[in-house]
């Protein structure tokens, strides 16, 4: 059987063969404003509509407090995750493999399986919503049988890889800005439902600091694998200009105008998202759309399991420096954690906006101090110059197995913010003096900011040759594992 032939000679092959080593110029392709598409779609789906009711149902805010509290914080959240794109199309490799430049081979370790406990835990809560819609629409099934059938489905596409995922993305944001346009009229045209929103005043200054730290959270926690979907990208500064615009815009805008739908759905009907559209839509076009937005979950969720296989490649290889799986080896790595967050959604499907909720706030404490170390590495002590063999080498190359600045920096940005946090286990002592305002995320991004640059540019070594674009590991055999 013959095969399309990319530049440069190599074969296309249907399933992605390379996992977490480096793509050479010659494979590089795909447009930047592909990306736009890609991201787009992954945020218009049900999860960040019920984010979005998080507004009012959690936090009091009323529709404009709540607007503004969403746009404020996924606007600077947006940036500082696609800063990280941009990273990609310079040294073409995954996001946790490039964090070994800041914290070692060994150091990066922590972060990385933090990354997967994200995934599982993103996983799971777009299964719920994903499972729910689904019963509401076609109830020949339960939810668990629902989530089980999207759990597999999310299993096929990531398996396959990186360009089917952009596929499934382009078409996926034509469906998601036809259901989004079509829902925002009938909510808006419904009896009452303006009314009640427009009339919703709530503010407390927790409220809109907790929702503003939401949309910025909802925003990084992109960040560590976002620039595996622009590592084929070319390397020349235009397209890393462009690939960093294109995802914030997707981004950004993917986010807001479903989270904004939240909001109102949360005014309005006073309920969870899926029972508010099911309630508001009616009869059969509540049917096609709650489906449809399983379609979209199945996208987002193949994302998650893509990630999460690099990830545990990463993580694996940090030991066995020289092992690079090929395809039956990456579909087994991503079927364990698919188990993994089957499990969490089938456990905490009747409890999920309490801890959707709680997830998010750890996500927050773990993720933002490692961004910020990540980005004054790249941008303000190394300027994009990375050695980039030395992030597969023994011992990390140059970059050493521990980083222990980079590592000391982390630690005590996490413990400077025990005291700022507020969740519905913990207030800190500092959170409950400012009356519940939890202003971790701001100790999480301001600390490690000044702290890093301040030892990293005194112990910063003589600048390494700009290495983009890499020279490669050896690419992936084509068949078998």
């Amino acid at each position: 059987m013959n095969h399309p032939t990319a530049p440069g000679g190599r074969e296309r092959h249907l399933v992605e063969g390379r996992t977490i080593d480096a793509v050479p110029e010659s494979e590089r392709r795909g447009r930047p404003r592909d990306l736009f598409a890609v991201w787009f779609a992954a945020n218009i789906s049900p999860l960040t509509i019920v984010s979005g009711t998080i507004a009012p149902l959690v936090f009091g805010l009323g529709l404009w407090p709540g607007i503004a509290a969403v746009l404020l914080g996924n606007m600077l959240g947006g940036f500082l995750m696609a800063l990280h794109a941009a990273q990609g199309p310079r040294l073409g490799v995954p996001q946790m493999i490039q964090s070994r430049g800041q914290f070692g081979s060994h150091g990066s370790l922590l972060v990385t399986l933090v990354v997967v406990f994200m995934y599982a835990g993103w996983f799971a809560s777009n299964l719920v919503i994903a499972g729910q819609a689904l019963h509401r629409s076609v109830p020949v099934l339960g939810t668990s049988g629902w989530l089980v059938l999207c759990a597999l489905a999310g299993l096929v596409v990531a398996t396959v890889g990186y360009d089917l995922i952009h596929r499934v993305g382009r078409w996926a944001t034509v469906i998601t800005v036809s259901l989004l346009a079509l829902c925002a009229v009938r909510v808006f045209t419904a009896p009452g439902v303006i009314e009640r929103a427009t009339n919703a005043t709530g503010f407390t200054l927790s409220g809109f600091v907790g929702m503003t730290a939401l949309g910025i959270l909802l925003q990084i926690t992109y960040a560590p694998y976002v620039s595996d979907y622009t590592r084929y990208m070319p390397a020349h500064a235009a397209a890393r200009r462009s690939t960093l615009w294109f995802t914030y815009w997707g981004s950004v805008l993917g986010s807001v105008l479903p989270m904004f739908l939240g909001i109102v759905m949360g005014i309005a009907v006073a309920d969870d998202a899926i029972a508010g559209l099911d309630t508001v839509l009616g009869g059969p076009l509540s049917a096609v759309v709650l489906c449809s937005f399983a379609v979209i979950v199945v996208h987002v969720n193949s994302m998650n399991l893509y990630g999460t296989s690099l990830c545990l490649v990463t993580a694996a290889q940090t030991f066995r420096t020289t092992w690079l799986p090929g395809r039956l080896a990456r579909t087994a790595l991503i079927a364990g954690p698919l188990a993994l967050g089957l499990t969490l959604a089938l456990a905490f499907q009747d409890t999920f906006l309490a801890s959707y909720t709680d997830f998010l706030a750890i996500l927050q404490y773990v993720l933002i101090p490692w961004t910020a170390i990540n980005l004054v590495d790249y941008y303000l002590i190394r300027r994009g110059r990375y050695d980039v063999p030395s992030f597969f080498a023994p011992g990390g190359g140059v970059y050493g197995r521990v980083n222990g600045p980079a590592v000391l920096v982390y630690a005590v940005s996490f413990a400077l913010e025990v005291p700022f946090m507020h969740t519905s286990a913990y207030t800190g002592p500092v959170a409950v003096a400012l009356g519940g305002i939890d202003l971790s995320w701001a100790v999480g991004l301001l600390v490690p900011t000044v702290a890093y640059w301040a030892i990293a540019r005194r112990r910063a070594r003589t600048p390494l040759p700009a290495t983009a674009p890499a020279t490669p590991s050896p690419a992936l055999p084509q068949e078998g594992s």
